[in-house]
């Protein structure tokens, strides 16, 4: 290439630069304007322009006023001590009547030789008679139960009542004298998402171990040890490992707002997401452990399915009058049971859906004293928060496509189910 032709080159890249900045076009470096920097001219107004043109860059508008935050309600270094100090506060109240529970048992190995077993968990005191409650996990399969107090002293405890649907039980010991204070229970239902709690047990078996966190959500649900579920479960942060089932999980007064049961977790330690029954299901269920060795589950006495659109778009087109695509319907009224004494009806003709037989024409539970069901998990845990034996509630239901409620009378769920 010539001296001629390479200056030619050169003057039309010069052009074609200046053209291309007269145009808008952004340099390929500049000084980014800090959070706080302000123009220090106003832009000027945009104009129409011709078909083609290289439109300017549109500014980015800036807040004109900074977005509401809350006032801090103490000082930093005020709550920082205060919080400290009521921490330091409910361990000291509390962890002397937090309990380490011993499960010992004998397994069998292949060749019919005795193995013996053992397990440990928490538990707290739960009144002047000796009644320890802990986890219904904690001591279940136990051939002989040992509890040992914050002082080092050890008792043999005897199982008073327990309650795999909730996973709670009640042991008994008698320490007489030495028998520390009761935990006071709090009401649960008026917890809110953020609160400071502690929890307090023997994880990995290491005695009077303090955590804290919050509370990460309310009204969690989790299974319990016998398949079935727990409502009402307080989700939280505060460090839950092995060892720390049955021990209490408190609020910053001392008061016990659920009972430490369940983790989620692939290693099976903390990972931030435990999981507590709640104080309310205990005001409920250990009453009944200490007064009749178990807990008097209210029953509706149906088997269900819970429908989905697709499942209901499918029953329609075998002809049955359905014109709600979610609700439980009714299999079978077990004969003899409240549902069935008050009238609900089951499937009367099976219909075949590929490899499976499904009962159609049965009666669809919409509700519950105007609680909406859609799962069985959603009849259940109402049944067992809301309700007690004897209880009359009232059911919405569904029968030949037009609405219509029944009054039912829950009678006792037999030990059986």
């Amino acid at each position: 290439m010539n001296k001629h032709r390479l200056n030619r080159w050169v003057l039309l890249i010069a052009v074609l630069v200046l053209v291309g900045l007269g145009c808008g076009l952004t340099p390929l470096f500049s000084t980014a304007p800090t959070a706080t920097s302000e123009l220090s001219t106003p832009l000027p107004a945009a104009t129409p322009t011709t078909r083609g043109a290289v439109q300017p860059a549109t500014p980015v508008p800036t807040p004109t006023t900074a977005p509401p935050v809350l006032d801090p309600l103490l000082d930093e270094a005020e709550a920082a001590n205060a919080f400290e100090a009521q921490v330091v506060a409910v361990y000291e109240h509390v962890s002397p009547s937090v309990v380490n529970v011993t499960n010992r048992s004998l397994a069998y190995d292949m060749f019919m030789q005795p193995v013996p077993q053992e397990g440990s968990g928490s538990g707290f005191v739960y009144d002047r008679e000796g009644h320890i409650v802990t986890n219904y996990h904690v001591i279940e399969g136990a051939d002989e139960l040992i509890v040992t107090l914050a002082d080092g002293e050890a008792y043999e405890a005897v199982l008073i009542g327990e309650d795999p649907a909730n996973d709670l039980a009640v042991i008994r010991i008698d320490a007489g004298e030495d028998l520390p204070e009761p935990v006071a229970l709090s009401d649960s239902e008026n917890l809110r998402v953020g609160q400071f709690v502690v929890a307090i047990g023997n994880p990995f078996g290491l005695d009077q171990t303090l955590t804290t966190g919050v509370i990460s959500a309310l009204g969690r649900v989790i299974e319990s040890p016998n398949g079935r579920f727990i409502g009402e479960a307080i989700q939280t942060d505060a460090a839950i490992n092995p060892g720390n089932s049955g021990g209490p999980l408190l609020d910053l007064r001392g008061r016990v707002i659920g009972v430490n049961s369940q983790i989620i977790s692939p290693s099976r330690a903390n990972a931030g997401i435990g999981f507590a029954v709640s104080s309310n299901a205990v005001r409920r269920v250990v009453p009944e452990l200490i007064a009749r060795g178990y807990f008097p589950h209210p029953w509706l006495g149906t088997q269900t399915l819970g429908l989905t659109p697709r499942m209901a778009e499918a029953f329609r087109q075998a002809e049955m009058n359905l014109p709600v695509d979610s609700g439980l319907l009714v299999i079978e009224a077990t004969s003899g049971g409240p549902a069935a004494q008050a009238g609900v009806q089951g499937g009367s003709r099976i219909v075949r859906f590929g490899n499976v037989r499904v009962p159609l024409d049965g009666d669809v539970l919409t509700a519950i004293d105007g609680q909406p069901l859609r799962t069985l998990q959603d009849l259940l845990i109402y049944l067992d928060t809301q309700t007690a034996v004897g209880q009359t509630v009232e059911l919405s239901i569904i029968r030949d496509g037009r609405e219509q409620t029944i009054q039912v009378s829950l009678s006792e769920r037999p030990r059986s189910e």
